[in-house]
């Protein structure tokens, strides 16, 4: 198969763009992730023995150890099993013969299936393994037929939301060599924001079934938080969690007519309604100050970059050479591309997680001014902790690395930061 899109990248525009990208993350990260989590203050971690026996610490530090493990040695054999496809002379040869001689858009659709089912073989003893932990130890109710069909829906969903982002990227480089990188920038704008909106309406119903909350005292409650806080929700609507796990949540979802307040029936089962205002709240904070629309903008704008950098990176003649393709417009490029993005989606892992805890700490402070409920916010983060098995006192890589909320350490030490901080 002769490739189109390979050779006479715009280099300088595409490093510019990765330059402006980035340092345009930088700064609206700077201006508006809020970065100090108690303004005035500083947060002091509770001891692990304030709120846990030692019994339930070393229940809460084996479910995460086997966990952690699995979860890292799965990651590993990822980058294994897509390094394989990208630089192996084997692993080129298998894509090379199956986008041979069909047309351009069915190749890349079969080299993404190709590449991504054999990763997520190569993983899937590792899920198993991970179900199993979590039956073990009482976090999850689903038996492995219906956990098959999920991983399997979740596979679909991947494959098709990728096949898309590669069909896109390989059609602007075939048509436009050296500039494909501005334009598929333009679409990550695009597809970032369509997805935000799209995902609540097309992507949750697939896992779960959506019920209207029955009309009572807990549900005007709910609204009436959304009210002082200044969000407009649609609907409180409760998820069947239950057939699946033993886990408590709530969320606020999607924007405008579509946005809705959606919790757990095991929320509503196994805690108090004051303890599910709190959480409610907690979600309606995230709704108050955009941080949905924030992370978006923050992925959307370092999506850019990120597409520059890419393109930068395919038009290099090592990688070009290795993975035996002319460029981005080779369906059998499909394997470098994956690999690249594995690789830039762990390094700036640190970076969004930073992000994450600093918009759940605030997202916690607005739960606690919003109902004055510090004893119940207490209490409501040793209850999920418990039921989750959360490591209070997480490795500080680990933390760093995937850690998206603040330890419960943290979460409960934040209401006399609070206090201390006013006073």
């Amino acid at each position: 198969m002769t490739a189109r899109g390979g050779t006479g990248l715009a280099r300088r525009p595409a490093l510019v763009a990765v330059v402006l990208s980035f340092c345009t993350v930088g700064v609206l990260a700077a201006v508006l992730v809020p970065w100090a989590w108690v303004p005035g203050g500083h947060l002091v971690p509770v001891p692990a023995s304030s709120l846990f026996t030692p019994a339930q610490i070393h229940r809460a530090e084996d479910y995460s150890w086997w966990q952690r493990g699995l979860g890292w040695t799965s990651y590993v054999v990822t980058f294994v099993v897509l390094g394989w496809f990208a630089l192996s002379r084997r692993g080129v040869s298998v894509l090379h013969r199956v986008v041979d001689a069909r047309r351009w858009w069915t190749a890349v659709l079969l080299a993404t299936l190709v590449v991504l089912a054999a990763e997520r073989l190569a993983t899937l003893p590792f899920a198993v393994a991970a179900h199993a932990v979590d039956r073990h130890f009482g976090i999850s109710t689903q038996g492995y037929g219906a956990w098959t069909i999920d991983v399997g829906k979740s596979f679909l969903v991947g494959w098709v939301t990728t096949s898309l982002l590669l069909l896109v990227a390989s059609a602007l480089a075939r048509r436009s060599p050296r500039w494909w990188f501005a334009w598929a920038g333009a679409a990550v704008l695009v597809l970032s924001v369509g997805a935000s909106f799209l995902y609540p309406v097309v992507v949750e119903p697939l896992f779960n079934h959506f019920t209207p909350m029955r009309q009572g005292p807990l549900r005007q409650s709910l609204l009436r938080l959304a009210d002082r806080e200044g969000v407009r929700v649609d609907d409180v609507l409760v998820a069947d969690a239950s057939r699946r796990t033993t886990t408590v949540n709530a969320y606020v979802s999607g924007f405008g007519s579509t946005r809705r307040i959606v919790v757990y029936d095991t929320l509503l089962r196994d805690l108090s309604a004051a303890q599910v205002r709190v959480v409610v709240a907690h979600e309606l904070g995230h709704a108050k100050h955009e941080d949905v629309v924030l992370g978006t903008a923050l992925g959307a704008v370092g999506g850019v970059g990120g597409v520059a950098l890419l393109a930068l990176a395919m038009d290099s003649t090592l990688v070009r050479r290795r993975a035996r393709v002319d460029g981005v417009g080779d369906p059998a490029a499909v394997g470098a591309l994956l690999a690249l993005v594995a690789v830039g989606a762990f390094l700036v892992s640190p970076m969004q997680n930073s992000v994450s805890r600093a918009i759940e700490a605030r997202a916690d402070r607005a739960s606690l001014e919003t109902t004055h409920s510090d004893r119940t916010f207490l209490q409501l983060q040793r209850q999920l902790a418990l039921r989750s098995l959360q490591d209070p006192t997480p490795p500080a890589l680990s933390q760093f690395w995937w850690g998206s909320h603040p330890t419960v350490l943290q979460r409960a030490g934040l209401p006399s930061a609070l206090r201390r901080a006013d006073g």
